[in-house]
C-alpha cells in the first residue's frame, strides 16, 4: 500500500514497485472517472506516465469485486480515494453503505493477483471538519485504508517524493542491486 498527499509522488513510486515485482502480467486498475477537464487532464497524465511499462489498463470506477484479473499478475489499484468517492457519490455507486463491499473487493483482488499495490490519499491530517457527506466519505476511506494496510506486507507513505516505510522491511525499489 502506498499513501500520500496530492502530488506527493505516490503514483510514480507505486508504479516503480510494480515494475520491480516478478509477475509478467501487470494490470492497472484505474478508478478515476472523467467528469471534468481537471480529471481528464489527470487521467491523461497518468496514462502518459505508465505508457510503455506493460500495464493492461482496467477502468473500474465502481464495483471493485467485478474486476477480473489474470491469476498471478501484479495489480496496481489507482486509487482507493477515487474508488470510495465514486461508490459514495456517483449514481452507479452504492452510497454510504459501501465500506464492507469495498473491503470484500480488496480481498477478491488480493486472492487473484500475486502482488496487489494499492494507492490511496492521505486526507486526514488537515484538522478541518467538513459537511456531513464529506465526513462520511472520509470515514469510509479511513475504514477501507485500515483494511488495506492490515492486508499489506508493506505500507509506504510518500512525502515530497520520498517514500517512507511504515510497515514491513524497508526495501529500495529503485536500487538495481536490491531486486
Amino acid at each position: 500500500m502506498v499513501i500520500g498527499g496530492s502530488g506527493s509522488g505516490k503514483s510514480e513510486f507505486a508504479e516503480t514497485i510494480c515494475m520491480e515485482l516478478p509477475a509478467e502480467e501487470k494490470c492497472y486498475i484505474a478508478t478515476m472517472q472523467a467528469f471534468d477537464e481537471e480529471s481528464r487532464a489527470r487521467i491523461a497524465k497518468h496514462r502518459k506516465a505508465r505508457s510503455g511499462k506493460g500495464f493492461e489498463t482496467i477502468e473500474q470506477g465502481t464495483h471493485l469485486e467485478a474486476v477480473c484479473l489474470p491469476g498471478g499478475c501484479t495489480a496496481l489499484l489507482e486509487c482507493m480515494s477515487n474508488l470510495v468517492a465514486n461508490e459514495v457519490f456517483a449514481p452507479e455507486g452504492r452510497g454510504a453503505d459501501c465500506s464492507e463491499v469495498l473491503k470484500c473487493g480488496l480481498h477478491h483482488l488480493a486472492g487473484t493477483a500475486a502482488h496487489l499495490v494499492i494507492v490511496t490519499n492521505d486526507i486526514f491530517s488537515d484538522g478541518v471538519t467538513y459537511d456531513p457527506e464529506t465526513e462520511q466519505y472520509r470515514k469510509i476511506l479511513g475504514e477501507v485504508n485500515l483494511e488495506a494496510a492490515a492486508m499489506a506486507d508493506y505500507v509506504y507513505e510518500v512525502v515530497c517524493g520520498i517514500p517512507i516505510c511504515v510497515k514491513g522491511e524497508k526495501r529500495d525499489f529503485t536500487d538495481k542491486n536490491n531486486r
